[in-house]
């Protein structure tokens, strides 16, 4: 199942090509793309996303379709600011894209000090 994750890597690589400090790292079956040293979003097994945003657009973000909040497990919320999207979600570049604009927001929110 990881040939989904892969896929939506490689267009998470083109997406993300203009950060500067960009690196990518394989963590708990995702593939994380970190930005300026932070994670800023994760391809997941099923080509679904994994998102970190400011909290205080949590909740409108959780109203677009395919989102909800992320789990580390079953019964184990994430928090605020972390949020799955669901493949079907994301499976076309534009919409992709809008969601890499809170995500890239809010790393630069927490990472513009350093």
């Amino acid at each position: 199942m990881s040939g989904a994750r892969d896929l939506l890597a490689d267009r998470l690589r083109l997406l993300l090509a203009s950060e500067r400090r960009l690196s990518e790292r394989a963590m708990f079956g995702t593939l994380s793309f970190m930005v300026n040293g932070k994670l800023a979003v994760s391809a997941l097994k099923d080509g679904g996303l994994l998102v970190r945003v400011a909290d205080d657009r949590y909740e409108e973000l959780l109203g677009r379709p395919g989102a909800r909040r992320a789990e580390m497990g079953p019964g184990r919320d994430m928090g605020p600011g972390w949020i799955e999207v669901s493949a079907d979600a994301v499976d076309d570049d534009e919409t992709l894209a809008t969601w890499l604009t809170p995500a890239l927001d809010y790393n630069r929110s927490v990472t513009s000090s350093s």
